[in-house]
């Protein structure tokens, strides 16, 4: 019982993990390493607390990262063309398709791919090269807080889940 629940704490890192890079699961995978804990453990009234307070934090999470993007964008007055150019740089970072990182992997390439994008969909829209980069960094800038928010929230609920179970595995 005990390796099976370091092994579900396990996967919440990986959860917590995935709340704050971009394009990994993040919150839904320490909601699911709860949902197998009552599995295992054969009951979900032990977990009903921190069940509740993850599925409140997935929602939250998901809230700030489309707000905090949003904000950051409409702050920098980025336009439509910039949001979905930082969509596409996140993908083509992803897969390793920039041109200018030929090193670095994906890690790398989610961190740069969204500003390149950003900016390539904004200078297409606007033609100005200040404003497009201007409009680059913000949405970069609110993507990043709003990854490093879902971070602490995800962190947050881990450590109730662990506090309400520790105690029931070890003792």
């Amino acid at each position: 019982m005990q390796i099976v629940y370091l092994l579900l704490v396990a996967l919440m890192i990986v959860g917590i993990i995935g709340s704050v890079v971009p394009a990994l699961p993040g919150a839904s995978l320490i909601l699911i390493a709860i949902i197998i804990w009552g599995f295992v453990k054969g009951s979900f009234a032990a977990i009903s607390t921190p069940l509740i307070v993850t599925a409140i934090v997935l929602v939250l999470s998901i809230s700030v990262d489309l707000l905090a993007g949003y904000l950051g964008a409409k702050k920098a007055g980025a336009s439509k063309w910039g949001q979905i150019g930082a969509i596409v740089g996140l993908v083509a970072g992803f897969l390793g398709l920039l041109p200018t990182l030929p090193v670095g992997g994906p890690l790398l390439g989610m961190l740069f791919g969204p500003l390149v994008g950003a900016i390539i969909g904004e200078f297409i829209y606007r033609r100005n090269l200040i404003l497009a980069v201007k409009a680059g960094v913000g949405i970069v800038v609110g993507t990043v807080v709003g990854n490093l928010l879902q971070g602490v929230l995800a962190i947050a609920a881990v450590v109730f889940f662990l506090i309400k179970t520790w105690p029931q595995v070890f003792g």
